[in-house]
């Protein structure tokens, strides 16, 4: 059995975080060795050699006192930065990602695609591409964990949990649930799928599905009557959607925010949070309790089609975000070349790991 310190390397975030990780051990190993040296040294030189032994008497010197001052000192600013630089990509996609959402439940990780295709602990993602993570959870903490990725997000209730990778080498990862989460958290495992960009849009062409997350979200925008105050083309009793995500959203006490996801998700939930200027509280009604995280997913899904950015080539031949927020026609994926037809996938003959919802 071949012995490895680390997992397999699989993605770019891996090759960036693992000199850092190595860096931490050389200075802990090193600092430990030093430190122990000088107590036994120390102890033996310095030691008491009789009753009547007095202290010598020490003169301090400036020297020393820098030297162990700035050296660490010097040591510790190169971790800080270097981790400081790192964590902030980690927290800050880049703007051409692959969007997938999932839902985390006891036990299981349950997986959307824009164009529609669902899975349950099976992700599929094309190599090379940045791939963005939304995630939420439905019952209790859970965390998302890929180590070939160095990848670990921790889900909480309430809120959705952002994360992204890009992998770099095609092949199947171990995908786990890094905190306890219930009795049969152990069994909340799966599998992460990096695949070429081709063999990824053949994989997205090979089922089919009701529709795109977008199409599902404006249905379930029109069966909540969001529609009757929401209008699209002009002004209703709330403020329009078109365009609104991702723009600056000026508020009724002066600040402005970004219509993000957690903007969005926020609105629905706690209307009277962020009240957009020019209108009053307590029109809109919560919808605490009557839209499940999934639903979420989607209603924000179907605010984020409503802005349609310019599509972005990638190095994969991709398109920046998803088809319903690129205005690609929905289930399409654009992969080196001109539109491929995407119906996604529920279940697969020769995957007996992809469950069927």
């Amino acid at each position: 059995m071949k012995f490895r310190l680390l997992p397999e390397t699989a993605s770019s975030f891996a090759a960036k975080s693992d000199p850092l990780w190595g860096y931490l051990l050389t200075v802990g190993i090193v600092m430990t060795i030093v430190i122990y040296a000088l107590v036994f040294i120390f102890a033996l030189k310095y030691r008491r050699r009789g009753p009547n032994e007095k202290t010598a008497k020490i003169h301090g010197s400036m020297k020393l006192e820098i030297a162990w001052s700035v050296i660490p000192l010097m040591v510790m600013a190169v971790m800080f930065f270097w981790g400081a630089n790192l964590y902030y990509e980690y927290f800050n996609p880049p703007p051409d990602t692959l969007d997938v959402y999932l839902t985390a439940k006891q036990w299981m990780w349950k997986v959307q695609y824009p164009e529609g295709q669902r899975e349950i602990n099976e992700l599929h993602v094309p190599v090379g591409r940045p791939v963005k993570l939304t995630m939420a959870s439905e019952d209790v903490i859970h965390s998302f964990f890929v180590p070939a990725f160095r990848l670990k997000r921790d889900v909480v209730p309430g809120h959705f949990a952002i994360a992204w990778f890009r992998a770099t080498k095609p092949g199947r990862y171990h995908l786990f649930c890094a905190e306890y989460c219930g009795t049969q958290h152990s069994g909340m495992i799966g599998w992460v799928t990096v695949m070429e960009p081709r063999e990824y849009a053949n994989w997205l062409s090979g089922g089919g599905v009701t529709g795109s997350m977008a199409s599902q979200g404006e249905q379930l925008f029109q069966q909540l009557g969001c529609s009757t105050c929401h209008l699209l083309d002009q002004q209703g009793r709330c403020p329009i959607l078109r365009h609104v995500y991702g723009n600056p959203v000026k508020l009724e006490d002066g600040r402005t925010v970004i219509a993000d996801d957690a903007y969005v998700r926020e609105s629905i939930l706690n209307p009277n949070a962020k009240i957009v200027s020019g209108f009053k509280r307590d029109i809109m009604p919560t919808f605490q309790g009557q839209v499940s995280e999934e639903g979420l997913m989607q209603l924000v899904a179907f605010v984020k089609s409503l802005s349609t950015p310019p599509q972005t080539p990638t190095s994969t031949g991709g398109t920046a975000t998803g088809a319903a927020a690129t205005g690609q026609q929905p289930g399409s994926l654009r992969v080196g070349g001109p539109q491929i037809p995407a119906t996604p996938i529920t279940e697969r003959p020769q995957n007996p790991n992809v469950r069927k919802r």
